[in-house]
């Protein structure tokens, strides 16, 4: 999550997944001072809601935040301490509610930092807003091993006895994610992830060739699942590099959530954009003990975020979904 702000501490080396920068979210590091004229408004439900209800007797700055191009992001300094605040002028609150509904799921899971969603709501002049915790970040100290722990933690705690979805839908980067719930893993990945890329994929540039096999692949991956339980875990569902960084203490934090219950392997989609290390696995495993045929479902989750990709950024990430596709199609001899 570029978007969060305040991530100067973090360093986005080339890699793979670099030249997606409008997905990145990247750093626009606006100049100007969102919200300056506000203050003095009398219809202000940001500035509002922070001197009722977030028990501010006054504002005393108001500054913005390396953010994302979406929406602005600015931080708002009081007497009762600081909050963050994120806008969007042409995009109504339905954005902000999934994320906020993500953010205090894994909130309440009382693992992983996430910063608490505070508020969110519709602007008077159109838009939205969501309020949040600003959370002070530190120096780069990236410990692999705690954020694998933690992750884990996340995982075990954050269950659902409504199967797999979530209560909303959401957005992974600007595409819609579907989360409606399946009591069936198989079932739900192959029709709300892989299935519906395929379907936008087919729509937007009448990729016939990556839809048949890629329906095909869907029709047989049930093997790849064998003898393995699979519980609906609480995911962030996005998470890369861009959307982990670590507090003053050097505590992980994870940002920008695309969340849904789901396998929980799946949190590892993006692990080709998030630099994980084998300390981090080591640790997650001890917490989350890896399940037979890990490494062979592995791709089939990468699928997922390259497809997105390719429908987002154009034929760039399209090789990398369709080696994906006939690996297992060869592998699964369909």
């Amino acid at each position: 999550m570029v978007a969060y702000g305040g991530i100067s501490s973090l360093s986005l080396s080339p890699s793979p997944c670099f030249s997606s920068l409008p997905y990145l979210r990247r750093r626009c590091f606006s100049t100007r001072r969102t919200f300056a004229l506000m203050a003095g408004l009398g219809d202000d439900p940001v500035r509002d809601w922070i001197l009722s209800e977030g028990k501010a007797s006054k504002i005393t700055r108001i500054s913005p935040v390396g953010g994302g191009c979406i929406n602005r992001a600015s931080r708002y300094d009081t007497d009762a301490g600081s909050f963050f605040v994120k806008t969007n002028r042409n995009i109504g609150p339905s954005m902000f509610e999934g994320e906020a509904l993500g953010l205090d799921a894994m909130y309440k899971t009382r693992t992983i930092r996430v910063p608490q969603p505070f508020k969110v709501g519709s602007l008077p002049t159109g838009g939205s807003y969501i309020i949040m915790e600003f959370v002070e970040f530190g120096a780069s100290r990236s410990n692999q091993s705690v954020l694998g722990r933690k992750l884990a933690e996340m995982h075990k705690a954050g269950k659902s006895e409504k199967g797999f979805g979530f209560d909303v839908e959401n957005t992974i980067g600007s595409t819609p994610q579907i989360n409606t719930w399946s009591s069936d893993w198989i079932q739900f990945y192959g029709e709300h992830r892989l299935g519906y890329q395929l379907k936008l994929a087919q729509k937007q540039y009448g990729d016939s060739t990556i839809y048949q096999k890629g329906q095909r692949l869907i029709q047989k991956i049930a093997p790849l699942f064998e003898n393995i339980v699979i519980e609906p875990c609480l995911l962030h569902g996005d998470l890369w590099s861009g959307n982990i960084t670590y507090d003053k203490n050097g505590e992980p934090v994870i940002l920008d959530p695309a969340c849904y219950y789901g396998h929980s392997e799946a949190e590892f989609g993006m692990s080709w954009c998030a630099g994980f290390g084998g300390s981090f696995y080591n640790s997650y495993f001890e917490v989350m003990p890896k399940q037979p045929g890990f490494e062979k479902r592995r791709d089939l989750y990468l699928l997922y975020h390259y497809l997105n990709h390719y429908n987002l950024f154009g034929s760039g990430y399209r090789s990398s979904a369709m080696s994906i596709i006939d690996d297992y199609l060869r592998m699964l001899n369909a």
